[in-house]
């Protein structure tokens, strides 16, 4: 079967970065009432929806800098929401794992943007919402085949 224009792979995806991207800047202004910022927040979901990550891994997953993780951990240190240890086997690594108070600001955080999203999600018709069912069962599978960059950010 021969594509249309309109139905292309560049076409969809530059329409289906659009959308993703004005959704979760809405998504994300609900996050602000988690009164903990952008980068924090992304590390700790990292934490709790993926489970303990040392301080290298988190700085890849998170795509920044050692120095720059490490200020950000310091941070969810601080507010209770991690804690981190000195690996067992190489002490010069540091591991990172989300405390129940950081699982629990986390999990309020996800029902917040699900309220949100539900909200939005409740405005359409069943047709719409069958087809967007359907679309996220598809996106869900590609990123699940995606390799290198920012692989392994379960739960966002």
């Amino acid at each position: 079967m021969k594509r249309t224009s309109s139905h292309s792979p560049e076409r969809v995806a530059g329409q289906l970065h659009r959308a993703s991207l004005r959704l979760l800047r809405r998504l994300r202004a609900v996050d602000r009432e988690s009164g903990i910022g952008p980068a924090r927040l992304s590390a700790l979901s990292v934490l709790v929806f993926g489970g303990p990550r040392t301080l290298g891994e988190l700085a890849d997953t998170e795509q920044v800098r050692p120095p720059t993780m490490t200020r950000i951990v310091l941070g969810l240190e601080q507010a209770g929401l991690v804690r981190t240890r000195t690996d067992r086997d190489d002490r010069r690594v540091t591991v990172v794992s989300a405390t129940r108070r950081g699982a629990s600001a986390m999990q309020r955080g996800r029902l917040r943007r699900e309220t949100e999203l539900g909200g939005l999600l409740a405005q359409l018709a069943q047709r719409e919402l069958a087809t967007l069912a359907a679309a996220s069962r598809i996106v869900h599978r590609l990123s699940e085949r995606r390799q290198g960059v920012g692989a392994g950010r379960p739960g966002l």
